[in-house]
């Protein structure tokens, strides 16, 4: 007799919208053997052909959605970062996917025991509007190479990167392996009430919390990839044009619109009017006039841009010190999201900018007297997702590793980790949980199984069998003393 496997809740499916689709995949991933190597693999390389395919229609909808973003940016950013991560991977997914052997238990002697990594099933992704299709690709990746299905919840604040995406899926896809969904609020609320295998999140800290207490009702195991106030503290003998360099690049790329983006500065009294000078010398560098250029990136739309100017009129209402460069009369012509790179000194902590993550090109300075008061103020506040420090000092750098407790670190650089696919990527804390990226990524979306390999001829169990002895009493009790 056939048995007929399939996955239903009268309860949800007549109350998601999505849970038909949910269905589908669920049922086609418990009737398919687990995908092999060879056929993650083609998964990968179907995803790769998409993205060059599509990568003009990708640029042209980015474009449209922010209203101007550097394509400079958009390709190394969103299509290089997304094939590099797709070759590094299908290059390593079959060692990857190896079971590992576990180490010796005295305990279960002379078993064995061995970690075989399984699929989930169907994996959700909620990507984010400030990178709409690295946000997507990259999470995706790992989720393909650890044999699951997909399915794909795309922004509402960037509609035409959305449709691109979908129709690129859509046309390499079956729906019940890989799915996208686009709409608004109410279709990211019904998708994040999905009973997923896994469900993966990134944007900002509030919506991750309704996320999670979504997630929580299906028992649905999440990673959450926030931002938060990522510092870049720089030590007192360290070189601040370098520094500045560095930092700016941080600062800039996206317009400062990246989770990982250096938030604020932390420096010495001494050195920061060296600073001020030398980031208004790098500003006006990386862009000598505003209007028409083609390398600057708009805010995404009216609400942000509003919301960033409001941070800098607060700062400079409490007595803040509002610093740009001056381009004399170029200034962003009305309509344009342009927002100069901007310092701010003289700041205090009841400054919402000192408050809430800035997402824009925005940076506070705050001066310190020693470096272990820039580490203690770090600390005091929530755990960012990354935390820069610049010293060329092997001592001071370690002790900052160690005292500082943040979801990366860049020694003497800024963001770069996120690029390094051989580490994992993620949060802490407010700043989110769980990691993806390389092999990371492949663990983060698989179920580690334990099994173990009893031997034939004994098992340990024979003592625990029953009845028990007196003798087992008391060798039992000498182990106590022994161990204890």
């Amino acid at each position: 007799m056939q048995i007929k496997n399939s996955f239903k809740s009268d309860k949800l499916s007549s109350a998601n919208p999505y849970m038909h689709i949910l269905e589908r995949q669920k049922s086609a991933f418990s009737t398919r053997d687990v995908f092999t190597c060879k056929e993650r693999v083609d998964a990968l390389m179907r995803l790769n052909k998409s993205l060059k395919e599509s990568s003009e229609k990708l640029i042209s909808a980015m474009q449209e959605d922010f209203g101007h973003r550097s394509e400079h940016e958009i390709i190394i950013t969103e299509v290089l970062a997304s094939m590099i991560d797709i070759r590094i991977t299908k290059l390593k997914l079959k060692s990857w996917m190896k079971p590992r052997k576990a180490s010796m238990s005295i305990a279960v002697m002379p078993a064995t025991g061995r970690i075989v990594y399984q699929p989930k099933g169907v994996v959700g992704i909620m990507g984010a509007w400030n990178y709409p299709a690295f946000l997507i690709f990259s999470p995706l990746i790992s989720v393909l190479s650890a044999g699951n299905h997909a399915m794909i919840k795309t922004s509402d604040i960037t509609p035409r990167t959305s449709e691109v995406i979908q129709e690129m899926i859509a046309k390499h896809f079956e729906e019940d392996y890989i799915t996208v969904i686009t709409g608004g609020v109410d279709s990211a609320i019904s998708f994040s009430e999905l009973p997923f295998d896994h469900l993966i999140y990134t944007g900002n800290t509030e919506i991750g919390r309704r996320v999670m207490m979504a997630a929580a009702k299906n028992l649905t195991p999440v990673t959450l990839e926030m931002g938060g106030k990522s510092p870049a503290i720089i030590c007192e003998d360290y070189p601040i044009k370098k520094a500045v360099t560095r930092i700016m690049m941080g600062k800039s790329i996206n317009a400062g619109q990246t989770c990982v983006a250096p938030d604020y500065v932390l420096l010495p009294k001494s050195k920061k009017q060296e600073f001020v000078n030398e980031y208004l010398k790098a500003a006006a560098k990386r862009y000598p006039y505003l209007t028409d250029n083609e390398d600057i990136t708009w805010i995404v739309n009216d609400r942000h841009y509003k919301r960033i100017h409001g941070l800098i009129e607060d700062a400079k209402q409490k007595g803040a010190n509002i610093i740009q460069v001056d381009y004399k009369n170029d200034t962003p012509p009305v309509g344009k999201r342009i927002i100069p790179i901007t310092i701010i000194t003289e700041v205090t902590d009841d400054m919402k900018v000192m408050k809430e993550e800035i997402f824009g090109p925005v940076i506070p300075v705050k001066t310190y007297e020693t470096v272990e008061d820039a580490l203690q103020y770090v600390k005091n506040g929530e755990r960012p997702l990354a935390l820069y420090y610049f010293d060329n000092k092997k001592k001071r750098i370690n002790r900052m590793i160690k005292q500082s407790i943040s979801g990366g670190v860049c020694i003497n650089d800024t963001m770069l980790h996120l690029a390094h696919m051989n580490m994992p990527f993620g949060g802490i804390g407010s700043s989110g949980m769980g990691g993806y990226h390389g092999f990371d990524g492949f663990v983060e979306f698989s179920h580690k199984k334990s099994v173990l390999f009893q031997r034939k001829h004994f098992s340990p169990s024979v003592f625990i069998s029953g009845p028990y002895s007196k003798r087992l009493l008391g060798i039992l009790r000498s182990l106590v003393k022994r161990l204890g």
